[in-house]
């Protein structure tokens, strides 16, 4: 390896690094503001700069190639004196406002200027001033401050493929803007504001809201969708006050979507926070016992079969493990985790995984989506598309059309004759795949809710298996589920087992259940006739609204509990704060109900419900590590009808019910509905 001096110390170093990178491996911290690891160089804060022996002035560490023999010098007077200069250079036109900045405490300029800033400037000019942006709801503007690093306008071109960042003027006229002074058009916009190295982008929702030290801060992670992305829970007392991104290079690296960082302000609205009974039409605050006691009487009333259960998109492994034990005491196999019937085959677990990994989409050479919109239903992973796309030169191919994408791609076909085509290998697009090594097909929940589904999903997989695609060391079988929920439920078994025929929704459908459970479910959508429903959740959402018992539970932060993501990685949700009210933990609500039913508990504590939920996990190998690999399972004489592929409508800011109270998503929803309705009017 070559070989690069710094301060007196040789290190090795890769070719293709910088300066800046191989004095990172030399452990020198190096000042910087406008580099960052994941975005293209642009030197512009010049605040890296370093002596590099045999150059007469100092160099830019962030721009600069390292090569075989450079002999740099990070500490030296020269490179003080300079870094000193561009600091008063940066702080020339800086307002003077932090006590009233929303990034005091957490602000990089702040950091630096401590060590290199200097108690008086040499300027005589005024200040100058730069009016304010409209960047939308969640971006809240002060570019005065402004050190035109143009992080921002990097990251929204390179990493959320929506070029709608930009900078105007020259000189000291310069100004980043959104040019036309508009909402930004991505889910993945406030992630500008933990780039930003000033306070000249922060967060409008969060704005004097609270200072960084006074807050508690929780390791947890999101489950607003199926990605599982790594999250930082900051509160206040009990109160969620902001949601941050945490490092995790496995799934979501640095990013996280605007719902995962903004829809915390609906943990505070609409909160369900004690029992109530539906009496003459009306909910009437209950106490638990008298709660517990009208269910209890409903269940020793009814027939078993006639008792159903369908769990919501935000429930954990172990209330979804504790619910199916439940069921099985009461002597009922009615449970359900669908909101609407889709083909699963629950047989092998890589039947509804996302096999290849988020981390080995950037490994992968060719992507083919079939009925699959990733841009809303996994925004983070679509995130990965997108890197991809850029970095690798990836060609993306979709059957059905997904609409606006952050790459771009071409449409197959939008018929599910088009798939039929490619098993047969009589389309066009075997030749590419044929020359691929690893190809990377998702599936969307959309192509397995045709009747077909069943054929597209087994009929494809029994293709990889025949090209010799699916192996321990790649899979190109990929479901893109859509809850967090989802592949707990499927591992514990919580399906109808004549799932073909989708007997829940029919009996549903046919007024066949008397009692229906919804356990955190809010998405379910059926016309209420006389049945007895059962809520247990969080939120006053749609599940409450139909129910004659409600039953008060935690949000996602306010307990311990474990989620699978997509991929089947297990990881751990941890409590950041405390439930609303009288609400109880969902797995101790369902041991009440147990020992008024059977008079016994199904569990003895947390810690008992934990080891037997991770006993029961298909092919699971350890926490954050993903599943281990199982030989594939074939399936044949699946039914094929030629259908059309038409993806199903997100609605992207309200899937659930958290962002549903969200005050923040309510308002990106009406700019979006807005934006749409403009843009069809021209």
């Amino acid at each position: 390896m070559p070989k690069i001096n710094i301060n007196g110390k040789e290190i090795d170093f890769e070719t293709g690094m910088t300066v800046l990178q191989a004095c990172e491996l030399a452990k020198v911290e190096i000042p910087r503001f406008c580099y960052h690891e994941r975005l293209s160089i642009a030197g512009n804060c010049r605040m890296c700069l370093v002596e590099m022996e045999k150059s007469p002035k100092p160099i830019a560490s962030c721009a600069m190639p390292a090569v075989e023999g450079m002999k740099i010098k990070t500490n030296s007077e020269l490179v003080e004196k300079a870094r000193k200069g561009v600091m008063e250079f940066l702080l020339a036109n800086h307002p003077l406002d932090c006590p009233v900045c929303d990034q005091g405490g957490e602000c990089d300029l702040q950091d630096q200027s401590l060590y290199y800033g200097v108690d008086k400037s040499r300027f005589s000019e005024n200040k100058r001033s730069v009016s304010e942006k409209y960047m939308g709801p969640l971006i809240k503007t002060q570019m005065t401050r402004c050190i035109h690093c143009t992080r921002c306008v990097r990251f929204s071109t390179e990493v959320a493929g929506v070029p709608e960042i930009g900078a105007i003027g020259r000189g000291e006229n310069m100004e980043i803007t959104t040019y036309l002074e508009k909402s930004m058009d991505s889910e993945l916009s406030g992630n500008v504001i933990d780039l930003c190295p000033v306070g000249a982008l922060t967060s409008k929702p969060y704005a004097f809201s609270a200072r960084p030290w006074e807050l508690k801060k929780t390791e947890s992670i999101d489950v607003l969708d199926a990605v599982g992305s790594n999250i930082r829970v900051d509160t206040y007392g009990w109160e969620v006050k902001r949601i941050l991104p945490r490092l995790n290079e496995d799934i979501n690296e640095e990013w996280i979507s605007d719902k995962t960082r903004y829809s915390c302000d609906g943990l505070l609205k609409q909160r369900i926070d004690s029992p109530y009974i539906k009496k003459e039409n009306k909910l009437i605050k209950s106490s638990w016992e008298d709660a517990l006691d009208t269910i209890i009487k409903k269940f020793k009333e009814t027939d078993p079969n006639q008792i159903a259960g369908h769990i919501g998109d935000l429930v954990n492994l172990e209330t979804t493990f504790a619910f199916k034990k439940f069921f099985e005491e009461i002597g009922s196999q009615n449970l359900e985790f669908r909101e609407k019937p889709f083909y699963i085959n629950p047989e092998d677990k890589m039947n509804y995984l996302f096999n290849s990994s988020i981390n080995g989409i950037e490994e992968s050479d060719l992507i083919l989506l079939v009925g699959s919109n990733p841009r809303h239903e996994a925004t983070i992973l679509n995130a990965r598309i997108r890197k991809a796309f850029r970095n690798n030169k990836t060609p993306i191919f979709s059957i059905g059309d997904p609409g606006d994408q952050t790459y771009d791609f071409k449409i197959l076909g939008n018929s599910t004759q088009t798939i039929k085509e490619i098993i047969e290998e009589k389309h066009e697009f075997n030749k590419i795949l044929n020359n691929s090594k690893k190809p990377l097909i998702i599936i969307g929940e959309s192509a397995l809710e045709l009747e077909s589904g069943g054929y597209i999903f087994e009929e494809l997989k029994n293709f990889l298996i025949k090209k010799e695609l699916i192996n321990d060391k790649w899979n190109a079988l990929n479901i893109l589920v859509q809850n967090a929920s989802t592949v707990g439920a499927l591992d514990f078994k919580i399906i109808n087992k004549d799932q073909s025929n989708s007997n829940f929704f029919k009996n549903i459908k046919n007024k066949k259940f008397k009692i229906l459970y919804l356990l955190g479910s809010d998405n379910l959508k059926f016309d209420k006739n006389e049945e007895f429903v059962i809520y247990q959740g969080s939120h006053g959402d749609r599940g409450a609204e139909m129910a004659d018992v409600i039953l008060p539970s935690p949000a996602y932060t306010e307990e311990n509990g474990l989620y699978q993501n997509l991929e089947g990685r297990v990881q751990e949700c941890r409590k950041a704060s405390y439930p609303a009210g009288e609400a109880i933990e969902n797995w101790k609500i369902l041991n009440k109900l147990n020992y008024l039913y059977k008079n016994k508990n199904l569990f003895t504590s947390y810690n008992s419900l934990k080891e037997e939920v991770l006993k029961n996990i298909v092919n699971f190998k350890d926490i954050n590590k993903l599943p281990k690999f199982k030989e594939p399972s074939k399936k044949i004489n699946n039914i094929f009808k030629n259908e059309k592929i038409h993806l199903s409508h997100i609605d992207y800011y309200f899937s659930n019910s958290i962002s549903r109270s969200s005050k923040v998503m309510s308002e990106c929803r009406s700019i979006k509905i807005k934006t749409l309705k403009s843009g069809t009017n021209n």
